[in-house]
């Protein structure tokens, strides 16, 4: 993990809120190709903003938006009030009269009178919760902010994630006559260990691609050793030498014969080149 400037806290900051430009975002998303702590404080704001955003209440639309929504779905106009199809009168058998000599049962008089008091009782509940929706629905068509809660207001103190102590972070972009990125190579000033990541260039069948370190305080190109096989090869070997000579050398990538150079020295002219620039400045 890696020390961050206000700059960069704030950028991470903007980027969790979505209030950078194109060009801007672009430019994280370069930082956060490269940087996996700059990944984990911008996953850190968006956790705390998030946190924000739940306490913050609805708010009501003002009648005007409302007016400007219904001609929009186009429902400005008044509405036709719905036409029904009259209903058939009901047709009513008449039961036919009990013969005057059928016994009465008792049972049947008590069931049938506590069936029809629950109906009674049920018909009315169901009124009663009509009524009161009717009047919850008028009361809240004219007074609107009746049974809306007040927000409170609550003052929220929002740190910035604290990032551990560390150095700084170089960075060189190895390419050909400003092309293409070939290479992105990352040195750590802390470690001194290096990670190469491949970007656009492939090796040819047979050969193997070399890193070198060219440096005016060096009499010759000194080997970083062999570039692998996969997207990303890293390696310690810059702790031999000092900050000044890393820092101003020039890093250059060679074709050579499988495996890499023989006697350590290049056997082909440096295809990609670059130097390194720092992208994250070193803790104070």
């Amino acid at each position: 993990m890696m020390a961050y400037s206000e700059d960069h806290i704030a950028l991470a900051a903007e980027y969790a809120l979505g209030t950078l430009d194109a060009d801007e975002r672009a430019q994280v998303a370069t930082m956060m190709a490269v940087d996996q702590g700059f990944v984990a404080m911008i996953e850190a704001w968006e956790r705390r903003l998030g946190a924000l955003n739940q306490m913050v209440g609805s708010v009501e639309p003002r009648p005007e938006v409302w007016d400007r929504i219904k001609a929009a779905a186009g429902l400005a106009e008044p509405q036709a009030p719905m036409m029904l199809p009259d209903a058939p009168p009901p047709v009513f058998n008449a039961p036919e009269a009990p013969e005057a000599s059928a016994a009465v049962d008792p049972s049947n008089v008590v069931r049938l009178s506590s069936a029809a008091r629950r109906w009674r009782n049920a018909a009315a509940a169901s009124s009663a919760i009509a009524a009161a929706l009717v009047a919850v629905i008028a009361v809240g068509l004219y007074q609107p902010n009746l049974f809306r809660s007040k927000p409170q207001a609550q003052l929220v103190e929002a740190k910035p994630p604290e990032a551990p102590p560390s150095s700084a972070q170089y960075v060189a972009v190895l390419q050909k006559d400003g092309g293409s990125p070939a290479f992105i190579l990352t040195v750590d000033a802390a470690t001194r260990n290096f990670t190469v990541r491949k970007v656009g260039a492939a090796a040819e069948p047979g050969k193997s691609f070399e890193l070198w370190l060219i440096s005016d305080r060096l009499p010759r190109p000194r080997s970083l050793g062999v570039i692998g096989d996969s997207d990303f090869t890293a390696r310690p070997v810059l702790a031999a030498y000092d900050p000044e000579v890393i820092n101003g050398a020039t890093y250059a990538v060679t074709v050579e014969q499988a495996g890499g150079s023989p006697d350590g020295d290049p056997h082909s002219a440096p295809v990609f080149t670059g130097k390194l620039i720092e992208s994250v400045p070193a803790a104070r």
